[in-house]
Formats: C-alpha cells, structure tokens, sequence
C-alpha cells in the first residue's frame, strides 16, 4: 500500500480540481442517458399515437443535450487533462530532486539509463493513469450503473436478461488483471534494460568505432529489443486471450435484445417505445464490458511502473547534514584523519578499501598522494567532502568532524579536479563558472591562466564564449583538464583536490600549472593525487598508499632516502635520468 499512498499525496494536491471534473463528469454521464430515453419516448408517443406536436420539443431537448454534453467533456477532459499535467510536473520535480540529493553510491549501483526510464516511460503511465484511465473508469462505471437502474424501470425482465453476462466479464477482468501485472513488470524492467543499452552505445559512440565493434553494439541492441519485443508479446496474448470472451458478451447482448426484446412486444409484454430505449441504453452497458480489457491493461501498467518509481524514491539517503548541522561560511582547510577505515560495501567490512588512515594536514599545506592503480588514492579524497562517510575511524575539518557539517557549506569550501573531465554542453566560460554563477569574467580569466588555459581559449573562434561540445567534445584531453582546473578554482576553495588533474599536458605545462598555483593560492590546503613524481615532487608531506594503507610518508627527499617504495616508483619514471631530473627540480 506504501506506493498508492505517497501517489496520493501528489494526487490529493489537486483533489479539488479532479473533483470539480468528476462532478462535470457525472453531469456528462447523466446527459449521456437522457437521449435514449427521449428516443423511446418519439417513437412510443409520437410515431405510435400520433402526438406529432411534441416531436418538436423532443428534438430541441436531443440537440440541447447534445451540446451540452459535448461542451461538458470538454471542460471535464481538459480539465483531468490539466491535473494529470500538473501532477506528473510535481512528480517528474520530486523525482528529480531525490535524485541530486542521492549519494555517489546510489549512482554507483543504478544505471543512467535504468533511471532515466523512471522519469520518462514510467512517469508518463501514471500520467496516462489520471489523464485517461480513472476518468475513463469513473463515466464508465457510473453510465453502467445509472443505464441498468433505469432499464429496470423501463422493464426489469429485460434487464435481468441483459445482466446474465456481467459476472462473467467482471471473472475474466479480475483474473486477467492478476495475469497481466507481472507480465508489465518485466516490460519495465526489460525497457530499463534496453534503455541503458542505447545510453552507453550511444555515450561511448567513439570507443565503438575505435574498436569497429559497431556490429557487435547492434546485436547487443538487436538482443535487447527482440526482448523487449517479445515480453511486449506476451502481455498482448495475455490480453487477447481474455479479448474474444468480452466481446462474445458484449455481442450477445444485441442478440438477446433483438430475440428476446421482440418476441416481448409481439407478444404484448413489452411496448415498442421500450424496445427502441432499452436498444438506445445498450450502448452503455455493452460499452463498459467492452473497454474493461483496456482499463485493465492501462491499470496494470501504471501500477508496475508506480512500483518501480517508488522503488527509487525510498532509497536511502546514507549522507545528509545532521540536524543541527555546524554552518561555517568559510573554512580554513586543516585536515585530520584519525584511523580511518572505509568500505564502498557497508554490510562487508571485510572488504575495506582503506585501512587505519591517519595524518595530519595544516592549512595551506600541499599533500601528494601516490600508490598504484586501486591502492585507494580516490576513495580516501572522496571521504574529505562526504561523498562517502568513512566505515570506521573519523575526519575532522577545522577540529570539527565533517559528519557535524551541513552538507552545503562544507562542499562549497572544497572542490574537486578530476582526471576523467565532465564538460557540460555550454560556453568555456559558462563551464569555468559553473562552481561560482556570481564570477565576473575577470575571475573567470585568472583562474584561466592559473590553469595555463587562457592562451588556447583566447585562440579559440569565440574565446570564452566557444561552445563545447557534450563532455567537452572539440577539445583535446589536456585542454579539457586545464578547463577543469579552472573551474576549480573559481569557487576560491579553502581546500582543493586535484585527482590526476595534469595527466594529460606536458610536463612544462604541469610545471606552469604547479608554481602558479603555488603562487596564487598560497593558502588553500591541496590534495595532488598523481602517477607522475612530477606532480607531487613539491608537496609538504606525500603520503604512499599500498592496498588500502599508508605504508611510507614524507618529503621527496625523505621518501627517497627510504629506499623503498617511493624510490622504486621515482626510479621507474625517470631510470638512468633520475639523478638529472633531482639537479634540474633541486635548483629551483
């Protein structure tokens, strides 16, 4: 019952408006009763007994109704219409909202593509679910009801004849409904499927054709939707197969009419007038029966895909500012790690990717940090800001620990400079910015040349308005990693991470790229996770990680008198020019 109850609490926000038209509705059905009626009564008064005065008025009342109904489904369409648009606003708006609030753990285990089904296919079933569905329920059943109360009046055995089929058709709908639910969670999680397909095709579109794998990507896609296909196929013969049975009786009910209702009046128990209304009225009994089958497939659908949202929606939110969190505008950017253990799975502790982590980290301080491929350089910067929360042991910022912070205020203080670089579709000043809406282009530039960007940017064919393309295509790697640099630094961060940020320049360049930063940010507390010894060579303490744990700490001189893993990396690098990289870097 949890996902009908949080969709009605989107619903209930508009429950005046949806009322307002279920009462036009009624009005609608009501009207939609009235013609049959009058219809007898012509042919019983006026062609029968010759009352041909009133033909005229009985005219005006059909045309009268007509219109009427007719202007009242407008209102009542458009405006059921209306609410399921403003619904499905709130919806697609909260949804959305969950999403940027979730932790990168979240992302970690949810596809964007499974995702993006949740606010795109499912989204729009519960739309249809208000806009069509209920509405179509409601006038059905309500002209149903009010049809059969009133061909009671007009002759009940008749009526009763005509009812034989009704418990038939409401077995059939009650056990296709049980059938047809999980065949339309499958299509969901199958389209989910096929939407993530398409998502990474379609992102990775340039290693496809690195790799000529463009066949291999189409009988990736070809297997997925001949799937997709075929679980659509069997919610379909699902349906057909109860199909035949709904329209056998709604057939049938012409036949009993014409036999039964004919043999009626020539045998004097019915009147004509009678025959011609309860014929008039059959509509709104055969019509129900009718569309049953389609309401039920639309209900079903929309439940599966309710379901799913709502299996998003209530995902825990592990990270969130405590409830009176320390709001601090502006922090210094002293960093202390107190025996800190982490685990990306929080039910294994058995799997620690960090292992009594300790140090001590002043403001202004340049910490390097150097270890092999999957020693766990990302995951011990990602733990400074909160992207995960430490397992074991804890992170204190400003002697405070950053579980005490609001969320907010401690990320605005710190920002991030990755080495898979994210450019969003916009001007190069626009992605420098993006961290400080409120930067003039004065800012924007001397970060630009802090990040030694300034001269390729200006040489570009707009400069810093140029559009980058979708995850800054048009621009080389190094450029892109300078860009991001750059919008690092916009923020003015008390402390700044930069996770392989030089990768990709030359080794002038990430020289500029040291002293400048060195230079104009002399108090910011930076976090320089490198391969190369050239980046870290600099720093005020390097921290050496093997298999989750600090195994050597120091200067560059220190490390390399220890003789141990550090030489053996610096070594690697340079071979028989270490000793001239050492002359070069120690005359600085």
């Amino acid at each position: 019952m949890e996902p009908y109850k949080w969709i009605w609490g989107y619903i209930n926000r508009y429950k005046f408006k949806i009322s307002a038209a279920m009462a036009i509705g009624l009005a609608v059905a009501a009207l939609g009763l009235v013609n049959p009626y009058i219809a007898g009564r012509i042919v019983g008064e006026v062609f029968q007994n010759g009352a041909y005065e009133k033909l005229g008025g009985y005219l005006a009342i059909i045309i009268g109704v007509t219109f009427s109904r007719m202007a009242a489904r407008y209102v009542y369409i458009l405006m059921l219409e209306r609410s399921s648009q403003d619904i499905l606003f709130d919806l697609r708006k909260s949804i959305y909202a969950r999403i940027q609030e979730q932790n990168f753990s979240f992302f970690d285990g949810n596809k964007v593509g499974d995702v993006m089904s949740r606010i795109t296919g499912d989204l729009e079933a519960v739309r249809n679910m208000v806009s069509y569905v209920l509405h179509a329920a409601f006038e059905n059943v309500v002209i149903f009801i009010a049809a059969v109360v009133l061909m009671f009046t007009i002759n009940w055995q008749m009526t009763l004849l005509m009812l034989v089929f009704a418990p038939v058709i409401f077995i059939s709908t009650y056990r296709q409904s049980r059938e047809i639910k999980p065949a339309y969670t499958r299509i969901r999680d199958q389209f989910a499927t096929l939407n993530s397909v398409c998502q990474e095709n379609i992102g990775g579109n340039r290693v496809v054709k690195a790799f000529a794998k463009e066949e291999e990507e189409i009988a990736k896609f070809t297997k997925e939707n001949d799937e997709y296909g075929e679980r659509n196929l069997k919610s379909v013969r699902i349906w057909v197969k109860y199909l035949p049975l709904l329209e056998l009786c709604a057939g049938m009910l012409y036949f009993i009419l014409l036999l039964v209702g004919g043999i009626f009046v020539i045998r004097g128990r019915m009147e004509l007038w009678q025959l011609v209304a309860l014929n008039g009225y059959l509509w709104a009994v055969n019509m129900p029966m009718r569309i049953s089958g389609w309401l039920v497939n639309d209900a079903q659908r929309f439940v599966a895909s309710l379901e799913k949202i709502f299996e998003m929606m209530r995902k825990r939110i592990y990270i969130k500012s405590p409830e009176e969190p320390l709001m601090k505008e502006k922090i210094a950017g002293e960093v202390v790690f107190e025996d800190v253990g982490f685990s990306y799975d929080r039910n294994d502790l058995n799997t620690l990717v960090l292992k009594n982590i300790s140090f001590i980290v002043l403001p202004g301080q340049t910490v390097g940090i150097v270890g092999a491929t999957g020693a766990g350089k990302t995951s011990l910067v990602n733990l400074i800001g909160r992207y995960y929360d430490a397992t074991s042991g804890k992170i204190l910022i400003d002697g405070a620990d950053v579980r005490e912070y609001e969320l907010r205020s401690l990320r605005k203080n710190i920002t991030f400079a990755n080495q898979d670089v994210f450019l969003f579709s916009d001007t190069i000043e626009g992605n420098i910015a993006y961290g400080a809406s409120d930067a003039g282009l004065d800012q924007i530039v001397g970060c630009a040349e802090t990040a030694c960007a300034d001269a390729f940017i200006r040489a570009m064919p707009d400069s810093y308005d140029t559009i980058v393309g979708e995850r800054g295509v048009g621009l080389s790697g190094g450029q892109k990693q300078r860009v991001s640099l750059a919008r690092s630094l916009a923020p003015s961060p008390s402390i700044l991470i930069l996770d392989d940020t030089t990768s990709a320049v030359d080794m002038e360049t990430e020289h500029e790229i040291q002293r400048a930063l060195a230079e104009k940010y002399p108090d910011v507390t930076k976090f320089i996770i490198a391969h190369r010894i050239s980046s870290v060579r600099k720093a005020d303490v390097i921290l050496v990680l093997d298999g989750g744990e600090i195994v050597e700490r120091g200067t560059h001189e220190e490390l390399l008198a220890l003789n141990g893993y550090y030489f053996g990396l610096f070594t690697d690098q340079y071979g028989d020019f270490a000793g001239e990289m050492e002359a070069v870097y120690g005359t600085e």
